[in-house]
């Protein structure tokens, strides 16, 4: 069972729900430890002071806000406790706004709402509910983790989901960040009648389980073939065009209407494995990243004699001459 990682009220008017907050959405990137190459020793990060080499104890930093002129103006962090958001057990609903007038731009991150407890339920229903009839989302206010939040609350599948947002100013302008906006000239009918019959060949019922990471995939592919010994995989999917060449837009939107015929939704269809080649250099597992135990395990499935006196760099030699000797022997 989940943990809460903020309890609280939700009030709106005069009423208050008790209620806990849980994260909606897990990430599932895949995370690496970074190793020097041909080692098994970790590389590590240290606090140091640019000018003396020497490392700086967590106690012995300030935090330093850079001006336009380049100077640093450096603040302590008992001044920036002094000012902090006071710690709030309150999600403070401001608005009630139609649903379809909160841009998806300004959206976060999603919890969800749970009543905290049985006496909460009566309350937490009937906002749920009132909520849901009058297709409204809930602008809120609230304090997390020393942090204020502008946040949306709204009914998702008999629950209350919360989503953080970012503030108006925290939103970029397109016209000062992209280097080159479309003028807006209305495209020829033509074009237009083609780009929509490609958009509606296209269009499918949306179902989050189409769709899945196949990169992600592939790593974890990878990652398990090369624990296994198994040496050299190379993705199985042709290679991308790069693009970038002048095409004809109307060949290409003709093209692509024709090639949706057999259109399949999301990209789960798209996911390809990892093609496992034949060890053709006659090389050993990959032995770089092993440790001497792995190595002395690796050299007794290989029948190296004498391993037991050997050294991680020697076990690791012998396993590779090993290998290549059956390799041989195997052709």
């Amino acid at each position: 069972m989940a943990r809460s990682i903020w309890t609280g009220a939700l009030a709106f008017g005069l009423v208050n729900v008790p209620v806990g907050l849980y994260s909606a959405t897990e990430d599932k990137t895949i995370h690496f430890r970074q190793f020097a190459k041909g080692t098994s020793s970790r590389v590590r990060y240290k606090r140091v002071n640019e000018d003396t080499g020497k490392e700086v104890d967590y106690d012995d930093i300030v935090k330093g806000y850079e001006l336009d002129s380049g100077e640093y103006v450096l603040l302590d962090p008992d001044e920036l406790d002094e000012i902090a958001p006071g710690r709030s057990r309150t999600i403070d609903i401001t608005d009630f706004v139609d649903a379809e007038d909160i841009d998806p731009i300004h959206y976060q991150k999603t919890y969800y709402l749970a009543p905290a407890n049985e006496a909460a339920e009566r309350a937490y229903r009937l906002l749920t509910a009132a909520m849901e009839k009058t297709d409204r989302i809930a602008v809120a206010n609230f304090v997390m983790r020393s942090k204020q939040y502008l946040a949306a609350v709204r009914p998702h599948n008999g629950v209350l989901t919360l989503e953080t947002m970012f503030f108006a100013d925290e939103i970029r302008d397109p016209k000062s960040e992209l280097p080159r906006v479309p003028a807006a000239r209305k495209p020829g009918d033509k074009d237009l009648k083609m780009a929509t019959s490609l958009i509606e060949s296209m269009t499918s019922q949306w179902d989050p389980a189409n769709y899945v990471d196949t990169y992600r995939e592939k790593v974890l592919d990878l990652v398990q073939a090369k624990a296994k010994g198994e040496g050299i995989v190379t993705a199985s999917d042709a290679e991308d065009d790069e693009g970038g060449g002048v095409v004809d837009l109307m060949e290409a939107l003709r093209k692509s209407v024709e090639a949706s015929r057999q259109h399949k939704a999301g990209n789960r269809h798209q996911a390809g494995g990892l093609e496992r080649k034949s060890n053709e250099s006659g090389d050993a597992p990959d032995v770089s990243a092993k440790s001497k135990k792995e190595l002395y395990d690796l050299a007794k499935d290989y029948g190296v004699d004498g391993r037991s006196q050997m050294t991680k760099d020697e076990l690791a030699e012998a396993i590779t001459q090993a290998a290549r000797t059956q390799k041989k022997k195997a052709s």
